[in-house]
């Protein structure tokens, strides 16, 4: 076996969810995706498509009417992009894989924004790269994100610069100035931007002004954060495909797994210059082949039905956010940030400062199953996430209940 490989670390996400698996007394809150299953419109679909026989190889990079679709949702939210800079994954992180594959081999240097979900630093490791990191900082009361330290890290030496927005575990989101300003100094040092935007439709901005008030690291404004229908949420985050040209060096992953509620399902998708196409289909036949016909007409029958369904879920989702994040920032010794993307409350409790142990114990002791913030990266220790996506948002409530008696409040 590879040293590299031997030295991975296993995933502590797992680690704590394995002690918890199984029993019917905890609260489980640590993976990243809804107690919602995928909608039946969805799944008759693939059942269909099952039923009719559809179980051969597809082509490598997709369906033809799959990617004509995609290219159809992407202009809807973005500048134009056509099918001919669309690839079909078998699901998110395998896009961000096959985009490390087409730019990075041993020795060079790839750089991270962190914390972020551990698979995307492991796989530039994987491929014998050097990881570069570049963490965010939490000032006023938000994650944040030091333009002059990422753009000093950039050099001419950079292959890729790997940007999560919004991010996975904090919640933070590139604004439209500083997409500009990456981009900009990226065509300078000639670095491939990949940017993993699979969260961009679970965005909340503009906040409600109770909501507004909730950011700063500790206890919660009294009035506490308004519903989800105080406001009219954006369409999605900004994203690098608005500021770029077809031709820039830039690779955007996409996944259907949040925003359609199809974790398990395993399908994703690539935006890319079109000069790059060609060889994302060689390293898709030399990874998987294609994804399986019947998960992309389960793909095509969500992005038919997008703009029914995913806006109620996103109200759903930002109903789960604002029973949670105001009860947590309410508890004593508790930092915590409203976040203005993805489906995450991450936060960490004064004197709690082995997020592992405290997690480990949180299941056993509590019956509540959070994500350690070590599983992000060192500089996520002493931080848990929170996965909000909740079906019913009085779970959430019943966690916190969980917390506050074992902090013993």
């Amino acid at each position: 076996m590879r040293q590299v490989i031997d030295q991975l670390p296993g995933s502590k996400i797992r680690e704590v969810a394995n002690a918890g698996l199984g029993r019917a007394d905890v609260l489980p809150f640590w993976f990243g995706e809804s107690d919602e299953p995928t909608p039946a419109f969805i799944r008759d679909a693939a059942i269909r498509s099952l039923n009719d026989g559809e179980t051969f190889y597809s082509h490598n990079l997709g369906l033809p009417e799959l990617r004509e679709a995609l290219s159809g949702y992407v202009s809807s939210l973005h500048r134009p992009v056509g099918a001919d800079r669309i690839a079909v994954t078998s699901s998110g992180v395998n896009a961000l894989m096959l985009a490390m594959q087409a730019h990075v081999g041993a020795g060079d240097e790839v750089v991270v924004v962190v914390p972020v979900w551990p698979n995307l630093t492991a796989q530039p490791l994987i491929l014998g790269a050097n990881v570069k990191r570049v963490s965010l900082t939490v000032k006023q009361g938000a994650w944040q994100l030091d333009m002059a330290t990422l753009l000093a890290a950039v050099t001419s030496q950079t292959k890729v610069l790997l940007v999560n927005a919004p991010n996975n575990p904090t919640g933070w989101t590139l604004s439209r100035a500083e997409q500009e300003a990456i981009l900009a100094h990226c065509r300078r040092t000639g670095t491939w931007i990949v940017a993993d935007e699979v969260y961009e439709r679970v965005y909340f901005k503009p906040r409600s002004a109770s909501a507004a008030e909730l950011p700063q690291l500790g206890r919660a404004h009294p009035r506490g954060a308004g519903a989800a229908g105080d406001v009219e949420a954006p369409s999605c985050a900004p994203s690098f495909l608005d500021v770029a040209e077809p031709d820039d060096r830039l690779v955007v992953a996409h996944s259907f797994s949040k925003s359609f509620l199809m974790t398990g399902w395993r399908l994703g998708w690539l935006v890319m210059p079109p000069v790059l196409v060609p060889a994302m289909g060689k390293l898709i036949e030399f990874n998987t082949s294609c994804a399986p016909v019947f998960i992309q007409r389960a793909g095509l029958a969500g992005l038919a039905g997008a703009a029914d369904f995913v806006p109620g879920l996103i109200g759903r989702l930002q109903r789960c956010r604002d029973t949670l994040l105001p009860q947590l920032a309410a508890l004593p010794g508790v930092q915590v940030a409203m976040p203005e993307g993805g489906m995450y409350a991450f936060f960490r409790i004064e004197g709690h400062d082995d997020s592992l142990s405290l997690a480990k114990r949180l299941v056993t002791e509590a019956g509540l199953g959070l994500a350690p913030g070590a599983a992000f990266g060192d500089e996520a220790e002493g931080w848990l996430r929170w996965c909000f996506a909740s079906r019913e948002p009085a779970r959430l409530t019943q966690g916190v209940e969980r917390l506050k008696v074992f902090l013993g409040l």
